[in-house]
């Protein structure tokens, strides 16, 4: 097994890009702050730094590794998924719909139709780099962020 990673991926921590969507999550979460007083993560319990890694470390992963590492390839064998809106594929679009409507089990309507916008930057960086790493990082940054802030009571 090469231990080495792909060659597109060498180019991730140069892409401004990238950079800008990391960014993105401390902006949205300063947005979020506007509208909603933080609840801080408290740091005496252990059962919830576990649940913190759950909710940062292994959803993130599952959720990229079955919508970006499964789903969106296979989307992306359809020809007419390849075509882009507004730069992005269809099978981008229709996983993030999924995406979105698969949140629907655990969150309100509306916080479900919100993961829509950040699962989309997700499905563009996996295209954009052939891999669901970036995804991956992107989606447990977005979640330690929000959760470390907005710790359900």
């Amino acid at each position: 097994m090469n231990a080495n990673p792909p060659k597109q991926l060498k180019n991730l921590c140069c892409d401004r890009l990238f950079w800008l969507a990391l960014l993105a999550g401390p902006v949205t979460w300063a947005t979020l702050l506007a509208w909603q007083p933080a609840t801080p993560f408290t740091q005496g319990e252990t059962a919830q730094w576990g649940r913190l890694l759950l909710l940062a470390g292994l959803y993130p992963l599952l959720e990229e590794w079955l919508f970006r590492g499964l789903l969106q390839p296979q989307l992306l064998t359809w020809r007419p998924l390849r075509a882009r809106a507004l730069g992005l594929s269809g099978a981008n679009w229709l996983a993030s719909l999924l995406f979105g409507a698969a949140h629907l089990l655990a969150h309100p309507p509306l916080w479900a139709a919100a993961v829509i916008i950040p699962s989309l930057v997700f499905g563009a960086f996996r295209d954009r780099y052939q891999s669901v790493v970036p995804a991956i990082i992107l989606h447990s940054f977005y979640n330690l962020g929000y959760f470390l802030m907005f710790w359900p009571a």
